[in-house]
């Protein structure tokens, strides 16, 4: 019965010394925190880049609309330039997933609705077709320029965010400056 006594007593001076025991709690303590730590950091990495894309976006929506809208007339070869001009906006990130399209709206006077006068771009409207706008636009007998920006993020990493990506948009109007209507190849203006 003594040696399971001495056995008993050992084991429990064991247990109180390694409760007692502290040098390891650091090392414990750190791999429980690294792995939420790295979602912090690279999550926080991904949606920081992320919003700055999206402002890239909503610059390059507003760049195209204002740069064609100072024109009386535009050609093939200055929408290009437009293009051009805005996807430099987008550096340091790639201007590859982006697709932007420049439209002409004309609002009727009589209902108010917007159509398409001409488009041109990645994915361009229809001549004639609705475009929905906000009522404070709905001004009758007048156009408006009408860009659309499509940009896909792709993060980096993809730990948080989703590798696939995200498709990131975003579009503006604005009245022409110089003329009643910014005229492109055969459009004319029309007068009621």
């Amino acid at each position: 019965m003594k040696p399971m006594m001495k056995i008993w007593l050992r084991m429990r001076r064991m247990a109180c010394g390694l409760f007692n025991d502290k040098r390891g709690v650091a090392a414990v303590e750190f791999a429980m925190i690294v792995p939420l730590m790295l979602v912090l950091f690279f999550g926080t990495e991904e949606f920081s880049t992320g919003v700055a894309v999206k402002r890239k976006v909503t610059l390059m929506a507003r760049t195209l609309s204002d740069l064609t809208s100072q024109n009386m007339a535009v050609t093939d070869a200055q929408l290009n330039n437009f293009y051009n001009a805005s996807t430099a906006i987008m550096t340091p990130y790639t201007s590859a997933p982006v697709k932007s399209t420049i439209t002409q709206l004309y609002v009727d006077p009589a209902t108010k609705q917007a159509r398409v006068q001409w488009s041109k771009g990645a994915v361009p409207l229809t001549a004639g077709t609705a475009v929905p706008i906000p009522t404070a636009l709905q001004v009758g007998d007048t156009y408006l320029i009408y860009s659309q920006v499509s940009y896909k993020f792709e993060p980096t990493i993809g730990y948080v965010l989703a590798k696939a990506g995200i498709t990131l948009s975003d579009f503006t109007y604005t009245r022409p400056r110089q003329s009643k209507c910014v005229m492109y190849n055969t459009t004319v203006c029309t007068t009621t």
